[in-house]
């Protein structure tokens, strides 16, 4: 299925939100603006699994089902602003920074996908939270996978926007040189996200968790979910193409896709707009209650 360019709503004094496959000054200054308040969004810090983990939330705590959003390997929160002001009209909607991501404290070592998913759902069991519609992005979809599978009274929806790894190139190498293909496709202003999410994390945790990906084996873990779930990718992504997509989609038992014009791989970041229309749409049940 493809979806046709569409804005996002934004509740309250919020920039307009860029077209798909764009990112703009306003997108970028509410990325970089925790742990101040902006846009409706605030920061808050928890202890959780022995860690002082941040997390970005923002909606109306009495709206729709919660959504959280799981940031990938190399970022944090911060790209999936656009996403969260643009999803807050629906209900609450939170951000947390996986370990020695974004502004949550860092471990002495990397997390592989079953700790963070383990993590996840300690910080769900914090926020007395779940089953929520989970939604991870990249390495982040990975993560949800995990725990999708391994926790399904935690997960109710299931959205994997862009999810590694392709099992056509699991490798290092591979994931890195598609990852460069799209970098030409990403709109120029996300590069001082990344510069600073690499710097928080460090460039060893990246690679080391780049290392993780390209060994976790999703495909078992899709096989798994139960979860009615949405596998949502741009266009344009050469880290997610077409084939590997179609093919995540058929090992999960209740799963439909979705292609979003014009974006590339974070699609989450660029296309706020019609991601958060394909999670509406897969939530409509509950949201019609």
């Amino acid at each position: 299925m493809t979806l046709p360019p569409t804005r996002g709503a934004a509740p309250g004094r919020v920039p307009r939100p860029t077209p798909p496959g764009r990112f703009g000054a306003a997108e970028l200054r509410l990325a970089l603006a925790a742990p101040r308040p902006a846009a409706g969004l605030t920061s808050e810090f928890r202890l959780i699994d022995g860690l002082r983990t941040h997390t970005r939330r923002g909606g109306d705590p009495g709206g729709g089902p919660a959504v959280v959003l799981v940031h990938g390997l190399a970022v944090s929160h911060r790209y999936l602003t656009p996403l969260a002001r643009t999803l807050a009209s629906t209900g609450p909607v939170y951000l947390p920074d996986l370990p020695g991501f974004g502004l949550t404290e860092r471990p002495g070592a990397a997390y592989d996908v079953p700790r963070h998913a383990a993590f996840l759902a300690a910080w769900l069991a914090a926020y007395r939270l779940g089953p929520v519609c989970l939604l991870g992005h990249s390495f982040g979809a990975e993560v949800a996978a995990a725990l999708a599978a391994r926790r399904p009274d935690l997960v109710g929806a299931l959205v994997l926007a862009a999810p590694t790894s392709d099992p056509a190139a699991r490798s290092r190498r591979a994931q890195i040189g598609r990852w460069l293909r799209d970098t030409a496709r990403e709109a120029g202003l996300q590069a001082p996200l990344l510069a600073r999410d690499v710097w928080d994390a460090r460039p060893w945790r990246v690679f080391a968790t780049l290392s993780h990906s390209v060994r976790n084996r999703v495909e078992a873990d899709l096989a798994r979910v139960a979860a009615p779930t949405l596998v949502i990718t741009g266009a344009r992504d050469p880290v997610v193409p077409p084939g590997w997509r179609d093919q995540a989609a058929r090992l999960v038992p209740n799963a439909r896709t979705v292609a979003v014009p014009g974006a590339a791989h974070n699609v989450a970041t660029t296309a706020p707009g019609p991601v958060a229309d394909a999670i509406r749409h897969l939530l409509a049940p509950a949201l019609e209650r």
